[in-house]
């Protein structure tokens, strides 16, 4: 399985860093293509203390890639910019409203934007994990539109009925949540077991 990750300049920095430590993980993930916007260089700085792009993917992992591939957001020539290229889905996680707008209108001017409208075309998951509040009706109207077109909207809620003991945590089950529904459950992951 091959799979798209890529982060934009939205606040959720250790969403982004656990869902690539989840994938790197799982034996059932071959490839991973991970774009990072430029804004969501800033958000790395302003959350998880990064600085730069060196050595970006060592830093989220907290060890060295074994198979995740990075890419410009600029390189629009990259493998995942076009349908002939395998994949079994996408993963914008935090997803921005700039880079919702860009999706759900066809733009294509980036990477993120253009892989995305690969997976649309080509009728492969994609999941848009949105962070913004609250939302206006531009965001709304967006969030439609890239429904209307096959993606998931998968807004980053994190659940406390499984009483997180920190934002890590509560990263993780969300993560944990957005990879099942690509078909991939975790281990790890809480499932809420209600008394008969």
């Amino acid at each position: 399985m091959n799979l798209t990750l890529a982060i934009t300049g939205a606040s959720g920095a250790v969403f982004a860093r656990e869902m690539l430590r989840a994938i790197e993980a799982d034996d059932r993930v071959e490839r991973i293509h991970f774009i990072a916007s430029e804004n969501s260089l800033r958000v790395l700085a302003e959350e998880l203390g990064f600085s730069g792009r060196t050595d970006l993917l060592s830093r989220l992992l907290g060890a060295e890639p074994k198979k995740t591939m990075p890419h410009g957001d600029a390189d629009i020539g990259a493998s995942i910019a076009s349908g002939s290229h395998p994949s079994a889905g996408m993963i914008i996680l935090p997803c921005s409203m700039g880079t919702l707008a860009a999706i759900a209108n066809g733009l294509a001017n980036s990477l993120i934007a253009r892989a995305a409208d690969v997976t649309l075309k080509e009728r492969r998951p994609l999941i848009l994990c949105v962070r913004e509040t609250p939302f206006n009706r531009i965001h709304l109207r967006n969030m439609t539109l890239a429904a209307e077109a096959g993606a998931v909207i998968f807004p980053v809620i994190p659940t406390f009925y499984n009483h997180p003991i920190d934002s890590t945590e509560m990263a993780r089950q969300f993560c944990a949540r957005v990879l099942a529904h690509l078909g991939l459950p975790q281990s790890g992951a809480y499932i809420w077991k209600a008394e008969a």
